[in-house]
């Protein structure tokens, strides 16, 4: 992820030498880029809850996602607008962050959310006992659909898009990536969860039938 940073800091100097200045739609995806990098490091120990290691375990997904798509498809957007200038404008760089930040909240709110509840801070919030003495979250952000958090991680991914206009298909390139990859998480997760729970998931299926998009999804 820090080579990420690095190659978005290097598009906005090499935009600087080239125009002189740097335009507001790369300082825009540089600063939303760099909330979501250093939120990432700073919070580092969330990572080992995630699928990635507690299912798929280090492989080669892993080792060249991490050291090369990662770095080198993620920096897209600030890549193409090093070389093709945008100016957004104020009305637009305003909805772009409205996007953002709307999605860096949910993203956020519901981790933080589901974390304080493991935690038995939060017994309050409705929730479904399961066989394995564990409980199901089904209230709160969770009420809202099973993995309400990817959503909120997608929004904020989509701000990064729409900060390049609508020139080029390549730079939606992560947004479409990151949906399949989400669809894909949450159908594993669905399958493990169902053998896992059993009847308990049935019923959590019941209080929560939307999987990622509430309302439509």
């Amino acid at each position: 992820m820090l080579l990420w940073l690095i190659l978005n800091l290097s598009a906005l100097h090499h935009q600087w030498l080239k125009l002189g200045y740097v335009t507001d739609s790369l300082v825009l995806v540089n600063i939303l880029q760099a909330i979501y990098v250093f939120d990432g490091v700073l919070n580092e120990e969330g990572v080992l809850t995630m699928m990635d290691i507690t299912t798929d375990g280090f492989g080669f997904m892993l080792s060249f996602g991490d050291l090369a798509l990662v770095p080198f498809s993620y920096s897209l957007q600030a890549r193409y607008l090093a070389v093709e200038p945008i100016h957004l404008g104020e009305i637009y760089t305003t909805i772009v962050l409205l996007i953002s930040f709307t999605g860096f909240y949910i993203f956020k709110a519901s981790n933080n959310e589901k974390s304080n509840f493991r935690q038995g801070k939060l017994n309050h919030l409705k929730s479904i006992q399961t066989e394995r003495s564990t409980k199901l979250l089904c209230d709160g952000w969770w009420g809202l659909s099973q993995h309400i958090n990817y959503f909120g991680d997608w929004l904020h991914a989509l701000s990064w898009c729409l900060a390049t206009g609508f020139k080029t298909p390549l730079t939606y390139y992560y947004v479409l990536y990151f949906a399949s990859l989400l669809l894909h998480r949450q159908r594993r997760d669905e399958i493990k969860c169902r053998e896992k729970y059993g009847e308990a998931w049935k019923q959590y299926e019941k209080q929560v039938p939307y999987k990622i998009i509430p309302y439509v999804y």
